[in-house]
């Protein structure tokens, strides 16, 4: 997975991020169904190109790229991944 969504996002949910993702991998938007009983936006990886846009316009700073990640917010790698799962 090449960015994750992770901690800063709960409860904040802006989607700057969304705007300027090229391939329209971050969920759920606005226009999604599932927006309101969500605590944050999440990242697909298996779309996400891994471009970086979405890092600087992140307003709470909480999209990483996985590597990069916090170590006490891991456990957002497979909050990621499972939210696509049940998509």
């Amino acid at each position: 997975m090449p960015h994750v969504i992770a901690e800063p996002c709960i409860g904040t949910k802006d989607t700057s991020c969304v705007e300027v993702c090229p391939v329209d991998c971050i969920h759920p938007t606005k226009d999604d169904g599932d927006f309101g009983s969500t605590d944050q936006l999440y990242i697909e990886p298996d779309v996400c190109i891994d471009c970086g846009l979405c890092v600087d316009e992140c307003p709470v700073r909480a999209i990483f790229p996985e590597e990069d990640l916090p170590s006490e917010w891991s456990k957002y790698v497979q909050l990621n991944l499972d939210y696509y799962k049940k998509r």
